[in-house]
């Protein structure tokens, strides 16, 4: 039982972060650059996971490839916890 609370909190995790992703995405279309209040928030909760990606990635002189490398790799570790963890 243990376990599946486990993965159930993993899976919760990735959905409510690739909403945030996804929120953050929406946002930098409209005001790239948000100072405050939601948009604050929002770039305050995913720019420790961004970050770093960017770092890594090339760069590009119009897109920010990082969200989408971000929704991909949280995917990937959803999908292993629940293929290692439930068997």
């Amino acid at each position: 039982m243990g376990i599946a609370v486990f993965v159930n909190f993993i899976n919760l995790f990735v959905f409510v972060y690739n909403i945030l992703l996804l929120g953050r995405v929406i946002l930098s279309w409209v005001n790239p650059h948000p100072t405050g209040g939601l948009g604050g928030l929002l770039v305050e909760l995913t720019e420790p996971v961004l970050l770093p990606i960017r770092r890594v990635l090339p760069k590009s002189q119009m897109f920010d490839f990082s969200p989408l490398v971000a929704f991909v790799i949280l995917q990937l570790l959803a999908e292993l916890a629940n293929r290692v963890l439930t068997g």
